[in-house]
């Protein structure tokens, strides 16, 4: 019985052991599980799950149910959970870096976000690393595209109308096209439209579809205004504390759903650009002359925003620029 006694206490011993080093994260994000980003990051997981052997197991609380958009930055942070998912431009009252990817008409396609996004990554990880984040991955939202209530062939045809404004850097933008900036909330679109409150707003094909634009909108111009991205981070004394192995299975998964993301978000606006158009919107990328005027005022807002971002801003466009 000794002998029993023993072996039993040995895999007690072990289970124990394993229990001790295995580890559950919490991981809160901003938007529900139908959504591409949310749909990336579940497989993320997965993949973790898989190539640790369920050593380390992430619990995903969706669409700001654990830690609401604003607050999931700080949270990770002060590791109230360990692990979240943010819009970097949240961040753009902390510091003018976390503003770059909300300039307009400086990257306008996805190969231009990805370059602006490596030039960008180290002053990104440098800022976060002080906050004793780790960044993970980075992925964008679909471009912002132009829509308005009439047609526009040239920038001149802005002016004077009113430009929904939800921004700093959509209100400047709207200011330097001539039109007016007008505050509008999400739900409200539709009755600010049809009341003749605003005529025209940058947002992308997915909010153009989910608030069916085609009931208030008669054109869509796919001008790639900006590719605001999200970004997942992890509080870094806690990724630190992980084995080695553990550690590159979080890193790998990483690397792999930034790429499937990219590729997410690409699809994901296609499919909502032909949404749009089957809805009887016309759809376009706008004429060359409204193109070149749009890329003069990004080329205004990118040297006020680099004056502002001072000399490591001056880097980072240069930085991209060389490409």
């Amino acid at each position: 019985m000794g002998f029993y006694k023993t072996m039993i206490a040995g895999a007690a011993l072990a289970l124990s052991a394993t229990a001790a080093h295995a580890a559950s994260w919490q991981m809160a994000t901003p938007y529900p599980e139908s959504n591409f980003h949310t749909q990336n990051i579940l497989k993320f997981v997965k993949d973790i799950d898989a190539a640790t052997d369920g050593k380390l197991t992430i619990n995903v609380h969706a669409a700001g149910s654990l830690i609401k958009h604003q607050e999931i930055k700080n949270a990770v942070r002060s590791q109230q959970v360990e692990i979240g998912e943010f819009i970097i431009s949240n961040l753009a009252n902390e510091n003018p870096i976390f503003a770059l990817d909300s300039v307009p008409f400086v990257a306008v396609s996805y190969d231009d976000s990805l370059k602006m996004y490596r030039a960008s990554k180290p002053a990104l990880e440098e800022e976060l690393g002080r906050q004793n984040l780790k960044v993970l991955f980075s992925v964008p939202w679909p471009p912002q595209g132009l829509y308005t209530d009439r047609p526009i062939e040239k920038i001149e045809d802005l002016k004077g109308i009113k430009m929904r404004a939800y921004s700093p850097q959509t209100e400047r933008l709207a200011q330097l096209a001539g039109a007016v900036p007008t505050q509008v909330e999400v739900p409200d679109l539709a009755q600010a439209f049809t009341t003749g409150r605003v005529n025209a707003m940058i947002t992308s094909t997915s909010t153009g579809v989910n608030t069916t634009a085609w009931d208030y909108l008669t054109h869509f111009y796919d001008v790639a205004a900006f590719l605001p991205k999200n970004i997942v981070v992890v509080n870094k004394r806690v990724f630190d504390g992980l084995d080695e192995s553990t550690q590159k299975a979080v890193l790998d998964a990483a690397a792999a759903a930034e790429k499937r993301g990219w590729e997410m978000s690409e699809a994901d606006h296609s499919a909502q650009r032909k949404v749009l158009e089957e809805n009887g919107i016309k759809v376009g990328n706008g004429s060359d002359a409204l193109n070149a005027s749009l890329k003069e005022i990004g080329k205004k807002m990118a040297d006020d925003w680099g004056k502002e971002a001072g000399e490591k801003g001056a880097e980072i466009l240069k930085a991209y620029q060389a490409q």
